[in-house]
């Protein structure tokens, strides 16, 4: 199995983390000197995509490790209650979605962060690029801050609430962690792989949010290296009910995430390429529409259509906020025409921008 990803790359680390614990062996590549090759099977050139050894092409981490979880023998990664199931789901998007603004701010504003990620990335994905190595430093530090950092809403008026989701991230996870080996019991979910994704290869890597994290929250640094290391074995328990250590982690996806998956499909559906928002007291201009992201909001009001009425009610108990009935309510359109067929992660994907990149 070929995994074609890169060694710094948020989604890749998520992917990986799962496959260690699976024991699945893999061989990585760089896929962009092959992307003519790769594009027609997988619809978008986007880190991690799996080459099966049948032949098969897997995109997108949520639906692989959705589909390994019941292919592969071992235990599951989504809790048996449907009401931590359903919590654990959330998390895991709020780690995919909402922290990647914060991850790609501090990988691309600070200038030690910036310099030593640029020499990383071009040493691995541009070696195929005829060019001096000074140009292709320079050419890949601004289109990534261009990209995902001013064009993704961080400016000087939302910086240090882009800088604060990082704390209160760490705040919760600690929280979280203070009992148990993993967020929700004592094996890893689908939430811990979903936090795993900004928290290894981004804020656990890069010098800055690196450094945050030993000093103000050594028990997620603790946590990232035993998810990191951990691989399945005999049978252990998830929490039979969500934690009340849960509450505050709960409270500020539905203020951020939610907000923004709202926000997101409304403009979505009103065929605008940009929006604006307020969360938290923080107003948020000229924000990229991502089609994907209105996929994920259908792809969590599902999984809390799947409850019976008594556990729908208990996760409503769980998120008793305003901005959490998106879930729920369907007055807010949320389809985006995607994977209609229900193949992924065998589909041809989409990019989570457009033609890949902020506009």
């Amino acid at each position: 199995m070929i995994l074609y990803g890169i060694s710094v790359s948020y989604y890749t680390g998520k992917l990986e983390a799962y496959l260690r614990y699976k024991e699945m062996p893999y061989q990585m590549m760089s896929p962009y000197s092959k992307a003519r090759e790769i594009l027609p099977h997988t619809g978008a050139i986007q880190v991690p995509m799996l080459h099966l050894d049948d032949d098969r092409w897997m995109s997108d981490t949520t639906p692989i490790i959705q589909y390994f979880d019941r292919e592969q023998p071992g235990p599951s990664v989504f809790p048996e209650d449907p009401i931590v199931k359903f919590i654990a789901l959330l998390i895991e998007d709020y780690g995919d979605e909402w922290l990647w603004r914060s991850a790609m701010h501090y990988r691309w504003t600070y200038e030690h962060d910036r310099v030593l990620l640029s020499r990383i990335l071009v040493d691995e994905l541009m070696g195929f690029v005829k060019a001096p190595r000074f140009l292709k430093l320079r050419r890949i530090a601004s289109r990534q801050r261009t990209s995902f950092v001013i064009k993704d809403g961080v400016t000087d008026e939302t910086q240090l609430h882009v800088e604060q989701g990082y704390f209160n991230a760490l705040t919760n996870m600690t929280a979280m962690l203070q009992d148990r080996p993993f967020l929700l019991g004592e094996t890893p979910s689908i939430a811990d792989y979903g936090m795993m994704g900004p928290m290894l290869r981004h804020f656990g890597q890069d010098p800055t949010p690196a450094e945050i994290m030993r000093n103000e929250a050594p028990i997620v640094y603790e946590w990232v290296a035993r998810l990191w290391n951990t691989v399945q074995g005999e049978h252990a328990d998830f929490l039979a009910v969500v934690p009340e250590e849960a509450s505050e982690m709960l409270k500020e996806l539905t203020e951020t995430h939610l907000v923004q998956l709202k926000h997101n499909a409304d403009a979505f559906h009103r065929g605008q390429k940009h929006f604006e928002m307020k969360v938290q007291g923080c107003h948020y201009k000229k924000l990229p529409v991502s089609r994907y992201r209105v996929w994920c909001l259908e792809q969590l009001r599902h999984h809390f259509s799947e409850l019976d009425a008594t556990s729908q009610l208990a996760v409503k108990a769980l998120l008793p906020y305003a901005d959490a009935e998106i879930l729920w309510q369907p007055e807010l359109a949320a389809n985006a025409n995607y994977d209609l067929e229900g193949l992924a992660p065998f589909n041809k994907a989409i990019n989570v921008y457009g033609k890949g990149t902020p506009e």
